[in-house]
């Protein structure tokens, strides 16, 4: 890493872990920089990891396969979190295949050197519990959706989810739909019909880098 690059990261060590910058260089002289291009496959199903992966920037899925072949989102790994051989001394076979869904930069600790450093900084450890309670959630929410929502229901409130991570009315890039039908198991064809419907009942309006929901309360009671 370049000088300003070596600063850059610092900084966003000493963010994701709350700590101070002596802290954050002490944990970042354990990383190496990492690259990787859109549908990069970072870890296999089956792999046995060695690596602990920080996401620096990007997007990152794990995606497995259900009884029927459809593709299916198990995490999504946002900037801030891990991925990867998490707090674990042996290798462990990868329970599915995490693959880059945008252009992503991570840091890479081997496994042994990050169990370290949870045991030598307490941040660290806290930073990776709050991550785990947060995957957790995340996962148990889309259990409960799957179970309780119909596909449409799925896809309104995913919707809803993108864009609250904005400005609560604006999902930019606009979603590509076969993507959306990974985030909320359906098929893409219905996802489809139910974005097409939206947007002829003026709940949302589609353009050419973003989609915007018009009319986000109508569309949280439309949620079953």
């Amino acid at each position: 890493m370049s000088a300003a690059a070596d600063q850059d990261f610092g900084k966003f060590v000493q963010t994701v872990f709350s700590c101070t910058p002596e802290v954050a260089a002490s944990i970042a002289r354990k990383a190496s920089p990492r690259h990787y291009p859109v549908r990069t496959i970072i870890l296999k199903q089956g792999d046995r990891a060695t690596v602990t992966f920080l996401l620096i920037a990007g997007r990152i899925h794990a995606l497995t396969y259900g009884l029927e072949g459809q593709l299916v989102l198990l995490h999504e790994f946002l900037p801030g979190d891990f991925f990867g051989a998490i707090a674990y001394d042996r290798p462990k076979p990868e329970e599915a295949d995490t693959v880059a869904i945008e252009d992503s930069r991570a840091a890479a600790f081997l496994a042994l050197d990050f169990l370290s450093l949870i045991e030598a900084y307490g941040c660290v450890g806290l930073a990776v519990s709050k991550m785990l309670l947060k995957q957790l959630r995340a996962t148990a929410a889309r259990m409960v959706e799957r179970t309780t929502l119909s596909a449409a229901g799925r896809v309104y409130a995913e919707l809803l989810r993108l864009a609250r991570l904005a400005d609560g009315r604006t999902v930019k890039p606009a979603p590509v739909l076969a993507a959306l039908a990974v985030r909320v198991s359906s098929t893409r064809e219905t996802v489809s019909r139910t974005i097409n419907a939206l947007e002829r009942r003026g709940i949302i309006r589609r353009e050419a880098h973003a989609l915007t929901i018009v009319a986000p309360h109508r569309l949280e009671e439309m949620i079953v």
